[in-house]
């Protein structure tokens, strides 16, 4: 006798037999009812992704920063008072430097002219305030990202724009090679900033001593230290080369090599308007995207004519509304590089080469730079 497998006995059993018999039966009857030039009625297929209806996209909650500033028309920025490089107001009254770029290019994004801009100088002590009360729209002060700062203050830091750290400033006279030779010493600070708290970590975590000169803006900081008040002067590096810049013999004054912090500094949003943060975000990596596409103030012009690259086509608006997703104009962005620059042309005349700082690109140079940096732009797709 031939057994039949356990399987086939299951599928000769109960419903799992009736059903099978009825898909037969089914198309023994569809066949025989079949007309012989006649076409089945086709059947709408349900619509796929790529064809939903527009509604069905999300749709970005549009920005109460960007509305009230096309309403009063012009951007208002809070910066430094006075901190060469970074913020200051030339002989003509004209605001300059890195920080005041950031602000232009935020303006000529959203405004399409950079020079449509209201600069406020706003001490360390009410930077954050002036924010939260809406009194500015933007923060673009020499401001160290940090967790207290972002997550215990309503605000968020849209993007980092300068990759800094914590020195020291001293006169070459007195040959010091390290901060660690600093036991004793008479330390300039700037009160209200993350540098008193890095001042003291540093210092308690090698049990060395000092006294602290504690000083209300980096003006009386400069002033303090270059009347001996202090022996050192401490700050972020970048606002050390401002300072030094200024003193009346900057040669004969070196920044220690010892950075006792991580300082990453960017402009400051009110936490309750995302749409907005994304606009100031992607400004900032628009200047970033132009460097690595290799654009310039001088050559997007005619890039935006012959450019044939996606990314540079999409970047200048030229292929594709990207900026109707942040409620801008699809040149947003062509008039960001075209009136302000590209990142290495803000940082050449603001704080580097061009400038009096003389500062390296540094952690600032492109992440594919010969010397890589840390500097990287999420892609515009």
């Amino acid at each position: 006798m031939i057994r039949r497998p356990a399987a086939a006995n299951v599928l000769a059993r109960g419903p799992i037999r009736g059903l099978i018999g009825g898909l037969a039966l089914g198309l023994i009857l569809g066949l025989g009812g079949c007309d012989g030039g006649a076409k089945p009625t086709p059947v709408a297929a349900p619509p796929s992704k790529a064809t939903a209806p527009a509604e069905a996209h999300y749709k970005a909650t549009p920005s109460k920063v960007l509305n009230a500033v096309r309403k009063r028309g012009y951007l208002a920025c809070g910066v430094n008072p006075g901190l060469p490089g970074f913020a200051y107001p030339d002989f003509r009254g004209v605001w300059r430097g890195f920080d005041v770029d950031i602000c232009r290019a935020v303006a000529a994004a959203v405004l399409g002219d950079a020079n449509k801009v209201r600069f406020t100088p706003i001490s360390s002590q009410d930077r954050f305030s002036a924010l939260q009360k809406g009194e500015i729209d933007i923060l673009s002060r020499n401001t160290s990202w940090s967790y207290s700062r972002d997550a215990g203050l309503g605000l968020d830091f849209a993007a980092v724009t300068y990759f800094d750290g914590q020195g020291f400033l001293a006169p070459r006279a007195l040959n010091l090679a390290s901060a660690q030779e600093l036991s004793g010493a008479r330390i300039c600070v700037q009160s209200g900033t993350a540098s008193e708290d890095n001042l003291a970590d540093y210092f308690h975590a090698r049990g060395l001593g000092y006294k602290a000169v504690v000083v209300g803006s980096e003006a009386e900081g400069r002033r303090q230290y270059e009347a001996g008040a202090c022996d050192v002067f401490t700050a972020d590096v970048s606002a050390l080369a401002g300072s030094r810049s200024v003193l009346n013999n900057p040669g004969a004054h070196v920044i220690l090599p010892d950075v006792i912090s991580k300082e990453p500094l960017g402009p400051v949003v009110r936490q309750n308007d995302a749409a907005w943060a994304d606009i100031v975000r992607w400004t900032v990596y628009a200047t970033i995207l132009g460097e690595e596409l290799g654009l310039s103030s001088k050559t997007v012009v005619q890039a935006r004519e012959t450019a044939s690259d996606p990314q540079t086509r999409r970047l200048l608006g030229v292929e594709g509304d990207y900026g109707a997703m942040l409620g801008l104009p699809r040149d947003w962005a062509f008039q960001v590089i075209r009136q302000v620059g590209a990142y290495h042309e803000i940082f050449q005349r603001d704080v580097g080469a061009g400038s009096a700082l003389k500062l390296d690109r540094g952690l600032n140079a492109l992440w594919t730079a010969p010397k890589p940096g840390l500097l990287y732009a999420p892609p515009l797709r």
